[in-house]
């Protein structure tokens, strides 16, 4: 039950990870992109300041940035 447990997170985990890559890099502004973040974190229940989307979106894009070099 446990090892099935973590193998759903991960996939759960990469899914949403996934999806969250997928808009960053898609050809819309970056004021679209983030609109579009907060549309479909605020359907999971999930708020976020402007600033703490500021952050998570640095963050993903430097995560990003250096696992693509």
């Amino acid at each position: 039950m446990k090892n099935s447990f973590g193998i759903l997170a991960a996939f759960l985990g990469g899914a949403l990870i996934g999806a969250a890559l997928g808009v960053l890099f898609a050809p819309e502004s970056g004021e679209e992109t983030r609109k579009k973040i907060v549309e479909e974190l605020e359907k999971r229940g999930i708020r976020l300041s402007k600033e703490e989307l500021d952050d998570l979106v640095e963050d993903v894009h430097s995560t990003v940035g250096s696992e693509v070099k």
